[in-house]
């Protein structure tokens, strides 16, 4: 892969009870990038992104991120690092407003992560900073709304803008389009690519036209192994690929 690697595995394992969910994996990320991290479903994806952010302990292998093995570290460490991720479910603090979800997210960064319940008015600093991650997502004019009323696709957005505000230096997106309409899914992917200025970005994603249109690499996984790698189109046109998918349709009635 050309350019500088930001994140690398080396024969990256995870085994459960003899099953081997992902097997031996060497993996290159490129700072700067976004990276797509495809699959049929079991393909060991998620697993993977649990892997590298310490949610679980690999059965072998080592991760470096910048340069360091951080294979040892748990998952706070790795946040301090800049390696921060988001779920598969949206995750916001349902009552409170949008601007009190980005202040959270910008408290590390102040400083103040140890001081969660200060005042509002010593929060108040913050303000502007949080409006601008707001404003980045197109969620300026809700900022006093309440995260519980958002609908789907806004509250994915305010997600974004939350894990933006921890300044990562790589983002590591779980499905950031799932469950969403047409619309919807157009705009989280170009919040991403805006999001991806000056950042690196591994996502996992399902929604080929998102990878299309916004990724520079894939790596498509398959029974914990990687399959194929390369620009989206080398890899669309892959036999192996092509097999792989084909095959989920068979079992599945459709490919994802």
């Amino acid at each position: 892969m050309p350019g500088e690697l930001i994140l690398r595995t080396h024969g990256l394992t995870k085994r459960f009870a003899g099953f081997t969910a992902v097997d031996g994996v060497d993996l290159g990320v490129a700072v700067g990038s976004i990276h797509a991290l495809v699959g049929p479903n079991g393909a060991g994806k998620t697993t993977c992104f649990n892997l590298l952010t310490k949610f679980l302990q690999p059965s072998g292998g080592r991760i470096e991120f910048g340069g360091r093995d951080i294979t040892g570290l748990g998952p706070a460490a790795i946040a301090r690092l800049g390696l921060v991720r988001s779920f598969q479910i949206s995750a916001t603090f349902a009552h409170m407003t949008l601007l009190e979800n980005i202040r959270v997210g910008l408290q590390r960064a102040a400083g103040l992560a140890h001081q969660f319940w200060l005042s509002r008015r010593a929060l108040r600093r913050l303000d502007a900073q949080a409006m601008h991650y707001l404003d980045l997502v197109g969620l300026g004019a809700l900022a006093d709304d309440l995260a519980v009323n958002l609908p789907y696709g806004h509250k994915r957005a305010l997600e974004l803008a939350t894990t933006l505000a921890m300044e990562p230096r790589m983002l590591l997106l779980d499905e950031p389009t799932q469950g969403m309409g047409h619309e919807e899914v157009h705009h989280v992917a170009e919040l991403i690519r805006r999001a991806a200025a000056g950042r690196t970005v591994l996502m996992v994603e399902h929604n080929m036209s998102v990878i299309a249109s916004i990724c520079d690499r894939v790596t498509v996984m398959q029974r914990g192994r990687i399959l194929a790698h390369g620009g989206y189109a080398e890899v669309a046109s892959d036999p192996a690929v092509i097999a792989a998918y084909m095959g989920e349709a068979d079992d599945e009635g459709g490919a994802q």
